[in-house]
């Protein structure tokens, strides 16, 4: 057993700052890179769902209903290899003996990918564009990961939906994170009564089952609420029950920098409690509340899809990759459109490159710790 870290090697990085030695071992995992790059492109997909969107994700085309993803072929029904990406049109048909839909490729006419098309209007940031990252020509039809059962195009939608959701597990996991890092550091710094009211506080919440307490609240809004309404409601609903977790940590770091000298040199200079608090304290925490951040995410990206897909969360017409699996309930659809559960696809990858980062940073926070092999 060797160390891949000596003495000599941690010396010669005490020139170096904390964010430096920080993102030098953080740079060294290739799967937290990895979550770190998935959650990007995610994030400028939902972002920009518009642009990346060759179809309107709110337009109803019955006539296209469960349309199957399609094809993207280099050969055509001849063999013959062509350098530009095409897909075929999607016929309709009948199927003699269940009379079930089926959809067979038209391969009388090729029609090519393009880039930067022109298609539908949207507003993005205020600003009007019929811009689209790429498309096919009038006449033809690209839907790569088929239609919902109104025809709409499921990629666009899971775009969209993707604002939803990580929006609020973004805005949730900040609210916990302020509410989370103030409460335990007013516990662990004033101690006695205060940190004993806190502290039981926390317990009492603790106490609850956190699925069937977020269901129980969530199945409380009044169904008249709008869905602004209900996606802030939802974020209050997340923040409050987990913020519990972070607070006990902080208490925990609290506690141990708060006799340490550099808090009783303030003290003596006449630094006021809040000052310390906020400007010595929480900052000293923030690699630890940054980590806790990071992992908070995928947790409320799952419970707000699990609510969704259950009905007691984000409602139509908002759009959510939990509302978007709702048609997955039932096994009848499910069997004949298993497309429809592609969005859960997303979920899966945005949960784990949220974890892999988290990971990476939590091991990055504590740039001197040594590696065993």
């Amino acid at each position: 057993m060797k160390l891949r870290k000596g003495p000599n090697v941690i010396e010669a990085e005490k020139g170096k700052s904390y964010l430096q030695l920080v993102w030098r071992k953080f740079k060294r995992s290739r799967t937290a890179i990895g979550g770190g790059i998935v959650i990007v492109i995610i994030s400028i997909l939902s972002i920009f769902a518009p642009f990346f969107s060759p179809y309107d994700y709110l337009d109803y085309q019955p006539h296209q209903s469960f349309r199957p993803p399609q094809r993207i072929h280099f050969f055509d029904h001849n063999g013959k290899f062509h350098w530009r990406l095409f897909v075929y049109n999607l016929k309709l048909e009948m199927d003699p003996e269940t009379y079930s839909r089926i959809y067979e490729e038209d391969i009388s006419r090729r029609f090519p990918i393009r880039l930067l098309v022109r298609g539908w209007k949207y507003n993005l940031f205020g600003i009007s564009s019929n811009l689209h990252f790429f498309g096919v020509e009038e006449g033809g039809a690209i839907h790569l990961l088929g239609t919902d059962i109104y025809g709409r195009d499921l990629l666009g939608r899971i775009f969209l939906g993707g604002r939803v959701s990580l929006s609020i597990a973004l805005f949730g996991a900040i609210v916990t994170v302020i509410i989370g890092s103030i409460m335990g550091a007013v516990s662990g710094y004033f101690s006695g009564l205060v940190d004993m009211v806190i502290q039981r506080a926390i317990e009492i919440i603790q106490s609850f089952p956190q699925l069937p307490l977020w269901m129980v609240l969530s199945a409380a809004l009044p169904k008249t609420w709008s869905s602004l309404d209900v996606f802030i409601a939802m974020i209050a609903i997340f923040s409050l029950l987990n913020w519990p977790l972070l607070a006990r940590e902080v208490r925990g770091k609290v506690l141990s920098y708060r006799e340490q000298d550099f808090v009783m040199a303030i003290k003596e200079m006449g630094g006021s409690d809040a000052r310390i608090i906020f400007r010595h304290l929480i900052p000293n925490c923030l690699s630890h509340i940054m980590v806790v951040l990071t992992l908070s995410i995928p947790e409320l990206i799952l419970m707000e899809s699990v609510l969704s897909f259950l009905g007691l969360g984000i409602q139509p017409p908002m759009v959510s990759w939990g509302v978007l699996l709702q048609r997955a309930q039932k096994i009848e659809t499910l069997g004949q459109h298993p497309w429809i559960t592609l969005p859960g696809f997303f979920i899966i990858i945005t949960v784990l490159g949220f974890n892999f980062l988290g990971d990476g940073l939590r091991d990055a926070a504590d740039p001197y710790s040594v590696r065993r092999t």
